[in-house]
């Protein structure tokens, strides 16, 4: 049956708990699958399909929504396409639908390049990369883009995985976000300004079980107190066994959307109505939504510039 996503690159390490395995796609650069000894610690989906809910796809170059998808760059308005027409907004960047090429491979790390050539909205030549590596400790996703054009060009980069422990429930599952603000938004879920979340129902830096949740939510200052040298922060899924799955990224992912859709096709086989329930996309972002009209987080490349940004996800806990 032929991948709707492309080739599909398959990565294999050795770890205290097992056997890691990850799938990548040449379509969007997609994280299709993670495992740990056996344990789901992503959502997956059938390779005849394609991403459903955006699962594990790239974000460049921005991450989220602009509204109208309509932004001024210096006076001058720029017209993206409309790739949210029921929110009338342009969403999740331009490299969605786009086939990788590969640049290296070996059984443990893949590393693939997409162009993102101007047009209508982006007037703007980068050249990217990803590069997923599989380690004993975890997951390491590297993005890398330079500006090939001959004029500064704004960037943004983000990911959409969805995190989950596969043999416990979701709903079981409790979710903490490191971050101390959260971005208030229309019901065209565009920012309208920024709360602390101090005292609200916002705040998931203790822990809420996901179950109760029901959030298409963009945080900004994303705490590093307690994160190790040269990370921005860690957000986590944790089983009542204590077994967990972290989500970290560096110092320029400041910004993280959290989506607990109910509808998730967490079931799918080819021809079959799959089964739906909750998922858990904690989307790392450098910038948060309508980013290219507020400014934030936006990274502007000179020409000829390059920029590297990281992430990665992390399992503790579990045992071969």
């Amino acid at each position: 049956m032929p991948a709707a996503t492309g080739m599909q690159y398959e990565l294999t390490a050795t770890t205290p708990a097992g056997a890691a395995r990850a799938t990548i796609t040449e379509v969007a650069a997609g994280l299709r699958a993670y495992s740990v000894g056996g344990i789901d610690l992503v959502e997956t989906f059938p390779v005849s399909e394609q991403p459903p809910m955006a699962a594990g796809i790239v974000l460049v170059p921005w991450p989220n929504r602009i509204r109208d998808g309509l932004w001024n760059d210096h006076g001058t308005p720029r017209q993206l396409a409309l790739t949210e027409p029921a929110r009338h907004n342009a969403i999740h960047g331009l490299l969605r639908f786009t086939p990788y090429h590969e640049l290296d491979f070996t059984g443990s790390s893949v590393t693939l390049g997409a162009t993102v050539f101007p047009q209508s909205g982006y007037p703007f030549h980068l050249e990217t990369a990803v590069t997923y590596a599989l380690g004993a400790t975890g997951l390491t996703v590297t993005h890398i883009l330079r500006n090939a054009g001959e004029t500064d060009a704004p960037v943004a980069v983000g990911a959409h995985p969805y995190l989950k422990i596969g043999d416990v429930p979701t709903g079981d599952l409790v979710l903490r976000v490191a971050a101390a603000t959260h971005i208030d938004v229309d019901d065209r879920l565009n920012p309208t300004g920024q709360t602390p979340v101090e005292g609200t129902s916002d705040d998931l830096r203790a822990g809420v079980k996901v179950d109760t949740l029901n959030l298409d939510d963009g945080f900004a200052d994303v705490d590093v107190t307690d994160a190790p040298e040269g990370l921005r922060g860690e957000h986590s899924l944790t089983a009542p066994d204590g077994r967990s799955v972290t989500l970290w990224g560096d110092e320029h992912m400041r910004f993280v959307q959290v989506y607990t859709p109910r509808i998730f096709p967490v079931h799918s086989t080819p021809g079959v109505d799959p089964i739906r329930g909750q998922a858990v996309a904690i989307e790392p972002m450098t910038a948060p939504a309508d980013a290219f009209n507020s400014g934030a987080g936006v990274r502007w490349l000179k020409p000829g510039e390059s920029w590297t940004v990281r992430w990665g996800i992390r399992p503790a806990g579990f045992t071969a």
